[in-house]
């Protein structure tokens, strides 16, 4: 079984930052690539940032230049440093591992951005 615990969802204002972290727990498991989603009342859950097991990443166009996804092996935990926060970043952020045997997701952080 996996477990997924993730922390630093909180209110900012615009323009202010937040750093997001997620670790993975369990036994038996071996993760290919760890990455943030987000999804916003009335919207379909996005891909925010994603970090294979090779280090290459890749970013949503909304948030490139502004967050950065970086990821501790040793620890499974994968961040989300998120700068430069807008009021359209407000969403319900969850953090998703991908193993051979599926994916796994964790149980969400709000993230709030006031104007």
């Amino acid at each position: 079984q996996v477990q997924l615990v993730e922390s630093g969802g909180g209110l900012v204002q615009a323009g202010g930052s937040l750093r997001l972290s997620c670790a993975a727990s369990g036994s038996g498991f071996s993760i290919n690539a760890m990455g943030w989603y987000r999804q916003a009342p009335g919207n379909q859950r996005e891909l925010v940032a994603r970090i294979n097991s090779g280090g290459t990443t890749n970013y949503a166009a909304s948030v490139k230049g502004r967050f950065t996804i970086s990821r501790d092996y040793a620890k499974n935990t994968v961040y989300l440093q998120m700068d430069s926060l807008k009021p359209e970043d407000t969403a319900v952020y969850y953090c998703r591992i991908d193993t051979p045997r599926g994916f796994y997701w964790g149980q969400g952080t709000q993230v709030t951005v006031a104007s």
